[in-house]
């Protein structure tokens, strides 16, 4: 008997019961990710519901682990960002053509999985107009957020623009997007830490005395990129005095081995200094400037710089007769980490700093096996083909 009254107690209202869980499911709906905390009388504005029968609602929620009661009458969700939502991030990477790209891409992939995030991956191509179109797949999909890795900065204010218009964030790798957070280089310090690893070389191998400076520039990448350059300049100053402005050249290498090698072959056939110091914006335009020198038989005539401290050149720093005096390390294969974490903390509403950079660290022969323990598992065929995939 007493069995059969507790069935009847517990059906004796279907409807009501579906009406306490619908009005359960409008309470949490309230609780939007990076939304505010809620009190009571806005919670039974916003769903329309007595005080009382809210706050019955709110103290079944709490029991259950949904929801917590964070001071007198004011309520947070209790459920993890996780579990809430899985968010699909965008990335649109640089290109396939440079091992640094590669690695970002791959860091990135990772820690998507890792983080449970749905990634949609497009590429770039090296190309203003690729990049702009790629803006407009990502608006079309929806995505939550873009993380944008393109070069050229004339094109960054576009597209920008049409992914803000769709109320879509961005975090920009390398080159500055208006309207974005930005990822990162510290250009001016890298370029300072190659500076003085140039000056000290100068000074062990030609007594602190040189002829010309060559600098192979990225034009397309706007004035950020340029202050590695202006960094570089700076660092060799700083250690070996005053450098005169018409001892200095810059050459636009477009940040490609062929078109490094290409401007330099050129320059070497109108100059007659014997001792050149290189620096470059990165290291496939170091491995072309240094390419045009062997080419011309006077590889002892340049000590060189690059940035990114990539496969290739860590490769080339490891052959005894190398000019190559160091790359500074930018650790691509930690991007993905950082900007995983910042994407997540945009998203749920948290506050992430406008420039987030990485760290950097000259490296040279004497410290890349340290460094860098793996490479030797990469067979010389293995590296031959990714040193000389980008021409």
């Amino acid at each position: 008997m007493a069995q059969s009254q507790m069935q009847n107690t517990d059906h004796k209202d279907p409807a009501s019961s579906t009406r306490s869980v619908a009005r359960a499911c409008e309470i949490l709906k309230c609780f939007t990710p990076g939304g505010h905390n809620l009190g009571l009388d806005e919670i039974s504005v916003k769903c329309q519901l007595s005080k009382p029968t809210a706050l019955r609602l709110l103290r079944t929620l709490v029991q259950c682990g949904m929801l917590e009661i964070l001071s007198k009458n004011s309520y947070g969700s209790a459920i993890p960002y996780s579990l809430r939502k899985k968010y699909r991030i965008g990335y649109a990477a640089q290109s396939d053509e440079f091992a640094f790209s590669r690695l970002v891409s791959d860091s990135i992939r990772s820690s998507a999985y890792e983080a449970g995030v749905e990634l949609l991956v497009l590429n770039n191509r090296y190309s203003p107009k690729v990049a702009l179109r790629n803006a407009e797949i990502f608006v079309r999909e929806r995505v939550d957020l873009v993380v944008e890795f393109q070069t050229n900065q004339q094109s960054a204010a576009s597209v920008a623009s049409k992914l803000i218009e769709a109320g879509i964030p961005i975090i920009a790798i390398e080159i500055p997007h208006p309207g974005a957070s930005y990822y990162g280089a510290n250009n001016y310090r890298a370029g300072l830490i190659g500076g003085h690893a140039l000056a000290r070389a100068c000074t062990q191998q030609w007594g602190g005395k040189f002829d010309e400076m060559v600098f192979l520039e990225l034009a397309m990448a706007g004035p950020l990129i340029q202050t590695r350059l202006t960094g570089m300049l700076a660092g060799v100053r700083e250690l070996l005095g005053k450098v005169p402005d018409q001892s200095v050249r810059f050459l636009n290498g477009n940040g490609r081995f062929e078109s490094s090698l290409d401007k330099m072959r050129r320059y070497l056939r109108q100059t007659n200094a014997k001792r050149i110091l290189v620096g470059t914006v990165n290291d496939p335009s170091c491995l072309g400037a240094l390419r045009a020198f062997e080419e011309s038989g006077i590889a002892s005539h340049c000590l060189a710089v690059g940035q990114n401290a990539s496969i290739e050149a860590r490769r080339e720093m490891r052959r005894p007769e190398s000019r190559l005096v160091g790359s500074v390390g930018f650790f691509p294969e930690a991007y993905g980490e950082a900007i995983i974490s910042l994407a997540l903390n945009k998203l749920q509403g948290k506050e992430i700093p406008p420039a987030t950079f990485t760290r950097h660290q000259l490296v040279t022969a004497e410290n890349v096996d340290q460094l860098y323990p793996n490479d030797k598992l990469i067979s010389a065929g293995d590296s031959d083909s990714l040193l000389y995939s980008h021409r």
